[in-house]
C-alpha cells in the first residue's frame, strides 16, 4: 500500500494547490492558525490571514522549502477577512495568484495578485475580479486558454447565487433536487478578469442525470481539473460527506460523468486536494488534522502517489490508512 507523508510539520498548512513551474513542484496552501473563533457552519473559525509558498525538487525524498509569506490580508486594498484556498497560473512570464477573500461587506470575492516569480511576493490588484463570488479558484490551462473553476457552498456562499446573480436569501436545494454546481469561466487575455459569464459545471450520474443534492457524491467545494490520456478529470470535495470524488468529460466545460471516489474521509471535517504529474508519477496532495489532534481548522498538508488502472480510473485511496 502506498503511504502518505506530511510535507511541512512545522506549521499548519491546508488546501494545497500544486503546479510544476521551472521544473519544480510549487505548493500554494492556505495557512491555518488558531484564531480563537468558535466553530460554525459559516467557517468563521477558518480565519487565515496570509499565504506561504513551498517548493520541492523531489516529492518522494527531497526537502521542502518554505519561501515565506508572499501575500497578506493587510496588503490587499479591498480586504475584509479570511484568505481561503488559492491557486496560481503562469502566462507570458508572469505568475497570477487567485484568492478568495471576504470584502468589507463580508462577501467572498476572488482577487488576483501578480509576481515575476513562482515564489512571489505577489502584488494584489486594487479590486476583486468583476462579477466574482464564492471561493476555491482553480486555474486550468488547455491549448493556450486559461479557465477558472470556483465555488463552495455553506461558508463558501455559493448557495447565495443562481445564474451568477445574488439571491435575496440563500437557498440550499432539497435532497431530491439537483445539486448546486461548481462554476467555470474562461479568463481574459490579461488574466485579470472573466472573459465570459461563468457557466455551471454539471456532474451526471451513470444514467446521464445531474447528481442530486442528497447524493453523497455531489459537489460541495474544492474544484480541481487535470488531464490524463486526453480525458478531462474534474475532481472536488463533497464537504459534509467528506470525500474527494471525480468525474470525466471530453472538454473543459463538461458535462462530466461521475466515476468514483479518489479519497475516503480523513481525520478532520474538511478535505481539499490537488492532482499533479511530476517526473513520470502522479500525486495527490491533500490535508488532514491528525497532527493537531483532530482540530479541523488546524490542518497539515500531505502527499501520496496517485494511480490509474488500465481503463484510466483512479484507484481509491483510503484516507485513514497509509499514515506516516
Amino acid at each position: 500500500m502506498k503511504k502518505s507523508k506530511y510535507l511541512f510539520p512545522e506549521d499548519y498548512m491546508a488546501d494545497p494547490s500544486v503546479h510544476v513551474f521551472e521544473d519544480k513542484i510549487y505548493i500554494y496552501p492556505s495557512h491555518d492558525r488558531e484564531s480563537g473563533i468558535e466553530e460554525n457552519d459559516n467557517g468563521d473559525h477558518f480565519d487565515m490571514n496570509d499565504y506561504h509558498v513551498f517548493s520541492m525538487d523531489d516529492v518522494d525524498g527531497g526537502e521542502i522549502k518554505d519561501h515565506g509569506v508572499v501575500l497578506s490580508v493587510k496588503d490587499i486594498p479591498w480586504a475584509g477577512r479570511q484568505l481561503w484556498d488559492c491557486d496560481v497560473a503562469f502566462k507570458d512570464g508572469k505568475y497570477y495568484m487567485y484568492f478568495p477573500l471576504k470584502d468589507q461587506n463580508d462577501i467572498f470575492r476572488i482577487g488576483v495578485a501578480v509576481s515575476d516569480k513562482p515564489y512571489g511576493p505577489f502584488i494584489p490588484e486594487k479590486h476583486p475580479m468583476m462579477g466574482s463570488y464564492s471561493i476555491d479558484p482553480c486555474i486550468f490551462e488547455d491549448k493556450g486558454k486559461y479557465y477558472m473553476y470556483f465555488g463552495g457552498i455553506w461558508g463558501g456562499q455559493l448557495q447565495r447565487y443562481r445564474d451568477n446573480k445574488a439571491l435575496e436569501s440563500a437557498v440550499i436545494p432539497e435532497n431530491n433536487e439537483p445539486a448546486i454546481h461548481s462554476k467555470v469561466a474562461l479568463l481574459s487575455d490579461d488574466m485579470l478578469e472573466f472573459a465570459e459569464t461563468p457557466k455551471d459545471v454539471v456532474i451526471l450520474d451513470e444514467n446521464g442525470k445531474p447528481l442530486l443534492h442528497g447524493d453523497k457524491h455531489r459537489f460541495f467545494e474544492a474544484s480541481w481539473m487535470h488531464q490524463y490520456n486526453g480525458t478531462y478529470y474534474f475532481s472536488y470535495s463533497t464537504g459534509d460527506t467528506h470525500l474527494i470524488c471525480y468525474a470525466t468529460g471530453d472538454n473543459p466545460y463538461g458535462p462530466f460523468t461521475f466515476q468514483g471516489e479518489i479519497l475516503t474521509p480523513v481525520v478532520g471535517w474538511t478535505t481539499h486536494h490537488s492532482i499533479v504529474e511530476f517526473k513520470g508519477k502522479w500525486y495527490l496532495f491533500f490535508h488532514d488534522s491528525v497532527p493537531s489532534g483532530g482540530k479541523t481548522w488546524l490542518r497539515s498538508m500531505k502527499v501520496i502517489e496517485l494511480e490509474y488502472d488500465q481503463e484510466g480510473k483512479i484507484k481509491t485511496i483510503e484516507g485513514l490508512e497509509g499514515q506516516s
